[in-house]
């Protein structure tokens, strides 16, 4: 079997060249149906084994990722950070983001509208990946994942990738979302903005982790321009489409 060459998008940071790191899109796999191109074309690079896409189709997608042994995770919409350099347990492990700073161990988290956020030492000395929706922001994930960071390399000089999320013009949330981060800090109102149907509010999560990731002193930011559901050619959405693959946000360190 033929496999097409997958699409990638390549951040754009001011990191070593020991960092590597790429964002794959809808395109250049094999998956079919919900799963494929716009359209329900064939030629899906859905990644996620998790969503109800046939498990060869992943299986094939995955195989075709060009990064050294990706961990996969659990994505529970929580907190939890693992560090790669550990020894994982045999299962795939239950969290929402994970560190590196040995070479050759991807971290790899999984969206279709929450937003992926990477994170590199300038110097090349640590990686990390976060899976933040909104309920990951409001539990503090970004943050967790920056003590996580610091923690192995104390004197890290941190920049982070702000990955393609559903953007402000698109996320519709209720009142009850809005307030969960309006209780935590005032400034998230900055983020918020009224919808045109009462009670509710279009969110901005690019503009909430800019907000969390400033508060622990990341400042060095990159990214965050796409809007996943109104580029149907190029993402995925779960929003937007309800049955839907997942992209891979993937960062690692180089041997050399």
């Amino acid at each position: 079997m033929t496999l097409p060459s997958p699409n990638f998008l390549i951040p754009d940071w001011p990191v070593s060249s020991r960092v590597k790191a790429l964002i794959t899109t809808r395109q250049g796999g094999v998956s079919a149906g919900a799963y494929g191109l716009a359209g329900h074309q064939p030629g899906g690079f859905n990644l996620g084994d998790h969503v109800g896409d046939d498990a060869e189709a992943v299986a094939h997608n995955r195989a075709l990722l060009p990064a050294p042994s990706p961990v996969w995770l659990r994505q529970v919409h929580g907190a939890t950070v693992v560090n790669l350099d550990q020894r994982l347990p045999e299962r795939v492990p239950e969290a929402d983001a994970a560190i590196a700073t040995q070479p050759a161990r991807s971290c790899v988290v999984l969206t279709a509208d929450c937003l992926p956020v990477l994170f590199a030492d300038r110097l090349g000395r640590c990686v990390g990946a976060a899976h933040a929706g909104w309920r990951g922001l409001s539990l503090g994930v970004l943050e967790q994942t920056v003590l996580a960071l610091r923690a192995a390399v104390p004197d890290a000089e941190l920049c982070a990738y702000l990955g393609p999320a559903i953007g402000p013009g698109s996320y519709e949330v209720g009142t009850e979302v809005a307030q969960v981060f309006l209780r935590q800090d005032a400034e998230a109102e900055r983020a918020l903005h009224p919808a045109s149907q009462p009670g509710k509010f279009m969110l901005d999560l690019y503009t909430l982790a800019r907000q969390r990731l400033a508060r622990v002193g990341v400042t060095d930011l990159y990214g965050g321009d796409y809007d996943t559901l109104a580029e149907p050619e190029v993402f995925y959405s779960f929003r937007r489409d309800g049955v839907s693959g997942r992209m891979a946000s993937v960062v690692w360190l180089d041997e050399t």
